[in-house]
């Protein structure tokens, strides 16, 4: 019955919208025809008070009509726009949490804008920018590169285990399609084909299926000791860090030896230079990983001989950020005059930043004041230039990364770390504190200086999507790219944080009046269906109905002196 209601009302509508639309199409007619008398006799007698009458009088046989529907209709038609605003209001939640926009604002942007001929600012906006804006840009596009995490765990020992723990998978495709990239780079050369052993781990490497990649290890060591089918074994196939290490040991040998051999040829032609260079990032990746092992084994003193013997031998390949993992290990043995040696050299200007430098500078800053520091006696006496020392370390820090503090004061939750990191994001901090937050709980008072400061950074930083203090604006597609590396079960922690989306408030707002609009009828019948009728008799005042919409326009035409136009139902007799 509430359908046939909700039907009739709508096809009553339509209609007088249709013979309205009519109306107005034989009014541009005429006006086609004599356009210029029209206008002259529009000035003199008011002829546009006729398209006013038309449409009051559609406006009072729907006001009619409305007066006759009784309090049932108005429970239906309310309750079914409060259930349709409803849906519409958790589809729009549930888009916003997922990707972080709105998506009837996005498919208005992306779609619905260039059909009605608008024009992006975006773009008017990049031709008038200056040549520091430009740089501005071209920072924020470097920073939103994504980066090989310099201490992601190994696949088969730990993330493989969490899976058959806790039956989730830690690692997103996307991340495991950049390592996959990875590896083709570092591992591999065009003269691979040559040899049977190394065209097979090509081919492994860009296999997606696991076993398959192990299989195909497995057949390269048939043929020859292969150095990278010892390497995708211990990192996929080993499942503790000991075995891991073993083969690890193993592809060392191998790795060496091809090493020594490319090195004494590497200047016969592109050929070998670029067999020498896939030799070089072979054995600096083992290197690298056996040190790890040893650090995770607890032989920490080892690891930071081999770290430091590997950065001393290969001082030019950076790409690997070994000195990070040297600042874990210094940490771990509290050798803090190491950790400050090692920031001397890598914490500069010219180079880029991380969390790890950042976060690491402030610490030790902060391990000079933390025991003593209280925010009482601060606020008292002020700060000292040990502390403001520390609080500016600490606001330097937020400021490149403002998602680690979270993180290490526990007000988050964290996951295993992806094997890739966005610097400034989320996906950064969490490998950060994954590894240093023992490192900031064992200096005393440390943890309670950064929860009392880095709120502070937000005040001086008001703007941080337009502009910096001490780096440049925070760049906004650290959402979207994290959203991509971490694993779905983890919520995102988004800077700045977004206000919620206009169409997310509006249909809330809508839900939550037609549904207090359903249950008052529902409740209050008589009093619903008095309100109703009041307000539908606001759109036919009595001075409106006592218009003469018929004498108004044959008045017009016969001033005019042109044919009649064609009479609709409303001007029948």
């Amino acid at each position: 019955m509430y359908l046939i209601y909700q039907r009739t009302v709508l096809s009553i509508v339509m209609d007088q919208l249709g013979k309205v639309w009519k109306f107005v199409g034989d009014i541009l007619f005429f006006k086609f025809l004599h356009i210029s008398f029209f206008f002259r006799k529009c000035q003199q007698e008011g002829y546009f008070q006729l398209l006013i009458g038309r449409a009051l009088l559609t406006l009072r046989e729907v006001s009619m009509f409305l007066n006759t529907l009784t309090p049932k209709f108005y429970v239906a038609l309310t309750g079914t726009s409060s259930l349709i605003s409803g849906l519409i209001l958790i589809f729009e939640w549930w888009y916003f949490r997922k990707y972080g926009t709105s998506f009837i604002e996005q498919v208005s942007v992306s779609h619905l804008r260039p059909l009605l001929g608008g024009v992006d600012n975006n773009s008017s906006n990049n031709s008038n920018s200056s040549n520091g804006d430009s740089d501005s840009n071209r920072q924020s596009v470097s920073e939103c590169k994504v980066w090989r995490n310099p201490l992601n765990l190994f696949r088969g020992a730990e993330y493989n285990r969490y899976t058959w723990v806790t039956g989730r998978e830690p690692l997103t495709y996307y991340d495991m399609n950049l390592s996959a990239q990875d590896h083709q780079t570092f591992f591999t050369c065009d003269s691979d084909h040559l040899r049977p052993a190394d065209a097979i781990m090509q081919k492994a490497w860009r296999e997606r299926n696991p076993q398959a990649r192990i299989s195909a290890a497995h057949e390269a060591l048939e043929i020859n000791e292969c150095a990278t089918a010892y390497i995708l074994l211990a990192e996929e196939e080993a499942t503790t860090i000991a075995e891991a290490e073993k083969l690890f040991k193993q592809a060392l040998k191998a790795g060496d030896g091809c090493y020594r051999r490319s090195q004494q040829l590497q200047h016969h032609g592109s050929q070998y230079e670029a067999q020498h260079r896939r030799d070089t990032n072979v054995l600096v990746y083992i290197k690298r990983r056996l040190a790890m092992c040893a650090r995770r084994l607890g032989r920490t003193r080892e690891a930071v001989k081999m770290m430091r013997d590997l950065m001393k031998e290969f001082p030019l390949l950076s790409m690997f950020n070994i000195h990070e993992n040297l600042l874990e290990a210094l940490l771990e043995l509290q050798a803090y005059a190491d950790v400050q040696a090692v920031l001397a050299k890598y914490d500069d200007i010219s180079l880029p930043k991380s969390a790890t430098i950042c976060y690491t500078a402030a610490l030790l800053k902060a391990r000079a004041v933390s025991d003593k520091f209280s925010p009482e006696a601060a606020s008292r006496r002020g700060l000292s230039t040990a502390e403001m020392n520390a609080v500016e370390a600490i606001h330097r820090a937020v400021e490149f990364n403002p998602h680690v503090p979270k993180y290490l004061l526990e007000m988050k939750s964290l996951i295993l770390p992806p094997e890739h990191i966005l610097k400034r994001g989320d996906s950064e901090a969490i490998a950060y504190a994954f590894f240093h937050l023992a490192h900031w709980k064992r200096v005393e008072g440390a943890l309670n200086l950064l929860h009392c400061t880095w709120e502070g950074t937000f005040r001086m930083i008001p703007y941080p999507l337009e502009k910096g203090h001490l780096f440049y604006p925070y760049p906004i597609c650290t959402e979207t790219a994290d959203r991509e590396l971490l694993p779905s079960f983890h919520e995102v922690s988004v800077y700045p944080k977004k206000e919620l989306p206009f169409f997310i408030l509006f249909t809330a707002g809508l839900c939550s009046f037609t549904a207090m609009l359903a249950l008052l009828t529902h409740q209050f019948p008589e009093l619903m269906g008095v309100f109703a009728k009041a307000m539908s008799d606001i759109f036919c005042s009595a001075e409106f109905r006592d218009w003469n919409c018929k004498s108004i326009f044959m008045r017009v035409e016969d001033e005019l002196e042109i044919p009649p136009a064609p009479q609709s139902q409303h001007f029948q007799n």
